[in-house]
């Protein structure tokens, strides 16, 4: 069976607590004696893992990078949802999706799926000729989040984004000259959020099939963020409103219902 390889300490923790029958074996930096690298040790024994001591070329040659934390693993590829329809079935409550037009750096990607799994999206979603797929820097990056969010790399990413209206989930794109703020959308039902990429924005056809267009307001001299930050700042809105949402449909207690 083919492996693929996750480093760094987060990864590697996150697939140790998620699917440690999928790791082959864990290699770790033989020089490395303090706490944080004791601890990780014991919690892969714990689970079961093989544990195989190197050296740093080795691990950096496994990885790919000198940045791999001394923590290496080889494991087997989990079993991936086939759609974007799998995925979305299973979703109890609004969904919440985010969709990246043009994203092709991987250290990108890895942050965007990192705040995507802390805010609660369903799947991240992006085109399969402009994006770039889950490798090792991408799940280091991710922290874990490349184990917990689906992402789905889709042929026609204007046709994805048409079965998501069918859907009823609102497509909203990002964009700078968009007539209303980020604050002024209702973020609270079913939504998939457009994002391009730095610089380029929305390619035209992407554009024009969004729902709605929103900007984040810039209040400073630079004229755009970075798309993991964009990311950030809709989902974490979109999670405000409905957190907000939610709170205002629960019945507050009555006082005398409370007294003994």
């Amino acid at each position: 069976m083919s492996t693929k390889v996750l480093f760094g300490f987060h990864a590697v923790t996150v697939r140790l607590k998620t699917a440690p029958q999928s790791i082959t074996e864990i290699h770790v930096d033989a020089s490395r004696r303090d706490a944080r690298m004791r601890q990780f040790v014991q919690r892969a024994q714990d689970a079961g893992a093989r544990i195989v001591e190197a050296d740093n070329a080795r691990l950096a040659g496994l990885s790919g990078t000198e940045r791999h934390q001394g923590v290496v693993a080889r494991v087997t590829p989990l079993p991936l949802r086939h759609s974007l329809d799998d995925v979305l079935d299973e979703v109890q409550g609004p969904p919440l999706v985010l969709v990246l037009d043009g994203v092709t750096d991987p250290h990108n990607l890895g942050a965007c799926l990192r705040v995507a799994d802390g805010a609660g999206a369903h799947a991240v979603v992006a085109p399969k000729d402009h994006a770039v797929g889950l490798n090792a820097t991408v799940a280091k990056v991710a922290s874990g989040a490349a184990e917990t969010v689906a992402y789905l790399m889709v042929t026609n990413l204007a046709r994805t984004l048409g079965e998501l209206k069918e859907r009823d989930i609102r497509v909203i794109g990002t964009s700078d000259d968009a007539p209303i703020s980020l604050y002024e959308a209702d973020l609270s039902g079913p939504v998939a959020l457009v994002l391009g990429a730095e610089g380029t924005g929305l390619r035209q056809l992407t554009r024009k099939t969004c729902d709605e267009l929103v900007r984040i307001p810039m209040q400073g001299a630079v004229e755009s963020l970075n798309v993991s930050v964009a990311s950030g700042i809709c989902l974490y809105e979109a999670l405000r409103q409905r957190l907000a949402a939610a709170a205002a449909r629960t019945p507050e207690s009555d006082p005398e219902e409370e007294r003994p």
